[in-house]
């Protein structure tokens, strides 16, 4: 056992790691948004799919709502499906083609 008496902490707070991104604001978030609705959107208009790296819960979450926007959009339903832990797919069709 430590010889060391030990110290009660008052109003300690874990500090975020340095390592991580920060979290973007709500003004970076809806351009991110924007961003991915108009550059996925061309690539699935253009051969019916998409992939995009999803590295965190947010953003999965955040393809998510982009293909939601994009079949509002469209009036044609965007799946979104896992290729991997790490990478989402966007297509007009569950079943379309995973490589021209």
């Amino acid at each position: 056992m430590d010889p060391r008496p030990l110290r009660d902490l008052h109003n300690v707070r874990l500090r975020p790691a340095d390592d991580g991104p920060a979290p973007l604001t709500d003004e970076e978030e809806q351009r991110f948004r924007a961003l991915l609705f108009t550059e996925l959107g061309n690539a699935i208009a253009d051969r019916g799919w998409a992939r995009y790296p999803a590295y965190t819960p947010q953003d999965r979450r955040r393809l998510v709502a982009v293909a939601d926007r994009l079949t509002a959009h469209w009036g044609q339903r965007v799946h979104v499906q896992a290729e991997d832990p790490t990478r989402l797919r966007l297509s007009l069709s569950p079943h379309a083609p995973q490589h021209p």
